[in-house]
Formats: structure tokens, sequence, C-alpha cells
């Protein structure tokens, strides 16, 4: 399966979608901030990027998209956000997927299937 770096700020968040992703067969890095998130980008070398935009440190979720896009444009992002109001911001249009959370992962699962398939 695929190599994911999932960035979150809230631990439970990235415990949760760790094991699901895990159980899939998915090889599961997480960081908790956008500058730890550039740590694992760079080292890890994901195949795609699950990353909340809404994080606590000074640089957000939309800088860490833009610097990710910048280092490596080919890897897909998913936008996965409590905020729907984000999908306004023209920042927000370099994801290759935008999606609220929810309790229910079957469309995040869904969406990193149909993107790790299609590259």
């Amino acid at each position: 399966m695929g190599k994911l770096l999932v960035v979150d700020d809230e631990q439970n968040i990235r415990l949760l979608y760790q094991k699901e992703l895990e159980a899939q067969g998915h090889q599961v890095t997480a960081a908790a901030s956008a500058e730890e998130a550039r740590q694992c980008f760079e080292k890890e070398k994901p195949e795609l990027v699950v990353l909340d935009l809404k994080l606590t440190a000074e640089e957000g979720g939309l800088e860490a998209l833009r610097w990710m896009r910048d280092f490596d444009p080919k890897i897909p992002i998913v936008i996965n956000t409590a905020f729907p109001a984000y999908k306004a911001d023209f920042s927000s249009w370099l994801a290759d997927a935008y999606l609220v959370k929810s309790g229910n992962l079957d469309e995040l699962k869904l969406t990193i299937e149909k993107l790790l398939n299609k590259n």
C-alpha cells in the first residue's frame, strides 16, 4: 500500500488515523505541527499527505501546503479539516482533495485509495 504522512495538531486524530490507515496496510508517519511535517516530508518522502489546515503552531496548514507543493508538486495532498470555510481560500485549491473531518473515515480512505491508484 502507500507511505502516508498525517499532519494534525490533535493527538487523538493522529492516533485514530494512524491506526485506521495502518490497518489498511499503509505505512503511516504522523506529525503534530507544520515544522514537524516539514521534517517528515523531506526525510520520509511520503506518497500522499493528509493535512489539517488548523494547526496550533505559528506556521499553519496552508503554509505547509504551499511549501509541500514547492518541494514536490507530484505528491498528492488531501486537506482534512473541521473548517469548511477554508475551501474558499485560493491556496487550498493546491490540494488534490478537500474533505471535512467526520467520525466516519470511509470518505478519507476512499480518497486516499483513489489518489494512490491514480499515481
